[in-house]
């Protein structure tokens, strides 16, 4: 929940800033017609055909089930980041870390008794795998994160315990995929947005650099630059359903972002990231009214 006294406080600048935000509503809109432009002239979608990895098996209330861990370098690798920065970010259960995946349809097929059993395949970005495979924490983690969006995807209850096959690198054959053929284009990165005004000298906070963009069409994400902290120790963020609000320890910094979308903010999270000194932030957007 928003703290009522500071953004009342801050409510006081938005005539000050309110062309720069109609600049920035502007940026966004045009940002949203080279996104339709693009997918008229280019395809949505792109068929890959992803190496075997390592399959695992485990069960639901309709059976054996069987889940083909592959890679392709099509699919975007995620965040360069330490096992250790990882490590900090699923304690504190932060979104700030994402594996990008491509679940495949379920397929059927018959196992080494020759019974009925179901197979899927996950595939993830290739130089990820080759990392994975020296890491049992990273391992798991994959096969955790496949499990769940399995369940989200496809509406199954996946028995959390599974086993990795020895002699069996995948299950039945693994089948070409669709996946996003681009990456959306940046919204529009915010540093020149709130300067201030000419002639005036800027005292108080130093406003970070904010960069913002959509990584699918209801989620929003944001990195502020915060170089001169080591730790999110001291950092405070409310997020409205228009507004990012930042505020840094010691009024290191000060950060207010008017966001022309519709946010969930019960939904949203945010991540320091030590080693690029940024504030992550994940920010589901609500449906628009129709």
């Amino acid at each position: 929940m928003a703290n009522p006294k500071l953004l009342g406080l801050e409510l006081s600048e938005a005539e000050v800033i309110g062309a720069d935000s109609a600049r920035f509503e502007e940026l966004l809109l045009q940002a949203s017609k080279e996104l339709q432009q693009a997918q008229t002239t280019r395809p949505e979608s792109t068929q890959i055909q992803p190496q075997p990895g390592f399959c695992i098996k485990t069960n639901s209330s309709e059976g054996k089930v069987f889940i083909n861990i592959c890679h392709s370098s099509s699919i975007p690798p995620p965040a360069d980041v330490t096992e250790e920065e990882l490590l900090q970010m699923l304690e504190e259960d932060q979104a700030g870390f994402r594996i990008p995946m491509s679940l495949g349809e379920p397929h059927a097929e018959l196992d080494a008794k020759g019974q009925g059993c179901t197979a899927y395949d996950v595939a993830v970005n290739s130089d990820f795998y080759r990392r994975m495979q020296n890491s049992d924490f990273l391992r798991e983690l994959v096969i955790t994160i496949a499990r769940e969006g399995l369940e989200d995807k496809y509406n199954l209850q996946l028995n959390p315990e599974w086993r990795m096959m020895k002699n069996r690198p995948f299950m039945g054959s693994i089948s070409q995929q669709n996946i996003r053929s681009q990456q959306r284009p940046r919204i529009q990165e915010l540093g020149d947005l709130y300067t201030p005004a000419p002639g005036r000298a800027e005292s108080g906070p130093e406003k970070p650099h904010l960069k913002l963009w959509l990584e699918a069409p209801d989620l929003l994400l944001a990195e502020i630059d915060l170089p001169k902290l080591d730790g999110a120790l001291g950092l405070s963020l409310e997020i409205g359903e228009n507004r990012l609000l930042m505020g840094g320890p010691q009024q290191l910094y000060h950060l207010d972002a008017y966001i022309p979308l519709q946010i969930n903010s019960h939904e949203s999270k945010a991540a320091f990231h030590r080693k690029r000194k940024q504030l992550m932030v994940a920010m589901p957007l609500l449906p628009v009214p129709s």
